[in-house]
């Protein structure tokens, strides 16, 4: 338990920051992209951690998929919680693009900004390991070197099963985008949680281009263009199939609906009470 200690204390040490973050910054819409990298970077970092306590955790610290899933969770929720609207997902800022939502040059700073942060979480996470507090963190830090890759299955299967995760994620989320944060947080962990575990013999559903490049993307197996077709594409192409499913059309592109037919309602003129009758 003493390792499963100490990556609370790092995972709480990675929300402090992104708090804090948010409630300096969150006053200031300019500065979204600042609280989009803060979002993301605390993502990454916390789901690193998590990956570690699957991949090292389940066999040497004796830790069960139950406790792996439960902590997921948490940080799932926890995430949702403090982040907010800053998602840290590029797919989320793409479909406020197209929604209209947001400029292109706010949204192509806000995806910079995102990646950019889950490249500082691997250099966190990287020196993090190299404290070795635990046998756990040891036993990664040796491992940093060579990872096993998230992807399992062949491209086309990949790309199959981040489109279908990606779908059903926004969907869910487009759906419930005006309910209260109290519903829609927990909702939403939940059911990322749930499509990780469903798909952790696939490609463990990640469903989002920066948190994957964080993961998986510097293991081999796989050649930086194909993991690009799987995990950018694929949630990319699931995000949008979803905006089209929810809405009937692309805002950005047209304003005509091409899947629901919209009923127009024909009033006929109202008969003059006043009108005279015809002798």
């Amino acid at each position: 338990m003493s390792g499963l200690n100490a990556s609370l204390g790092y995972f709480l040490s990675v929300v402090v920051f992104a708090a804090l973050v948010r409630t300096l910054l969150g006053k200031w819409p300019r500065l979204g992209f600042v609280l989009e990298l803060a979002s993301s970077l605390a993502l990454v970092a916390c789901r690193l951690e998590v990956q570690t306590i699957v991949e090292v955790g389940e066999w040497a610290g004796g830790l069960g998929p139950d406790v792996t899933l439960t902590v997921l969770f948490l940080v799932l929720l926890t995430h949702g919680a403090v982040c907010g609207a800053a998602s840290g997902n590029p797919s989320v800022a793409a479909l406020r693009f197209l929604q209209l939502e947001a400029t292109f040059p706010a949204t192509l700073l806000a995806v910079g900004a995102q990646f950019l942060g889950a490249h500082l979480a691997l250099r966190v996470a990287a020196y993090y390991w190299s404290l070795e507090l635990t046998d756990m963190h040891m036993i990664k830090n040796l491992m940093a070197v060579e990872c096993s890759t998230s992807l399992l299955v062949s491209l086309l299967q990949g790309f199959i099963t981040e489109c279908v995760c990606s779908l059903v994620l926004h969907l869910v989320h487009l759906n419930l985008g005006r309910r209260s944060a109290v519903i829609r947080v927990p909702l939403t962990a939940v059911l990322l949680t749930f499509l990780s575990h469903i798909a952790k013999g696939y490609t463990s559903a990640y469903m989002n281009p920066s948190l994957s490049y964080g993961l998986t993307f510097h293991c081999s197996g796989f050649t930086f263009s194909e993991y690009a077709v799987v995990y950018w594409l694929g949630p990319l192409t699931g995000m949008l199939l979803a905006l089209l499913l929810y809405a009937g059309h692309v805002p950005r592109i047209s304003a005509k609906n091409l899947l629901y037919a919209q009923k127009t309602r024909f009033r006929g003129p109202k008969s003059d009470k006043g009108e005279k009758k015809k002798k």
